[in-house]
């Protein structure tokens, strides 16, 4: 933060390889999507903990309340044009699964569209359930 001069949320994004190297890929000034579980799984989320940074308040608390998995919605492979959501209210219909669309009126293959964090106190059980989004939610268009 000192070497960047700067006041607020810093996202760092790490990849961590096979052979055990972790690599940045990316610096951003900036609230960044790789921490959007945190609307859903922390006591205070980072979007809430950057305008206290930029305020001069108080930061809160970062502490995990609940184990969390996030996934991207990305446009099916295919599909250009209106977006569509296929699977949806099934998706909403799932405890502990929060689903976070941006918004964006034309779906593109591999675009992303949005995102769901789906929450649980059991890590497995909310990979699973993850899983089942991932399987369940078809973004393409009409």
């Amino acid at each position: 933060m000192e070497a960047y001069r700067l006041c607020g949320l810093l996202a760092v994004e790490l990849f961590l390889t096979e052979g055990d190297e972790l690599l940045v890929n990316e610096v951003a000034p900036r609230t960044h999507n790789s921490g959007h579980h945190t609307m859903d799984s922390c006591e205070t989320s980072q979007f809430e903990q950057h305008l206290r940074a930029i305020l001069n308040l108080p930061l809160g608390s970062t502490r995990l309340h609940t184990p969390a998995v996030m996934i991207n919605l990305l446009g099916a492979e295919g599909f250009q044009g209106p977006v569509h959501y296929q699977g949806l209210e099934e998706c909403l219909a799932l405890p502990g699964v929060h689903v976070h669309l941006y918004g964006k009126a034309i779906t593109k293959p591999y675009r992303k569209m949005g995102h769901a964090t789906v929450v649980h106190p059991d890590m497995n059980q909310a990979a699973a359930l993850a899983r089942r989004v991932q399987q369940t939610l078809r973004i393409e268009s009409r």
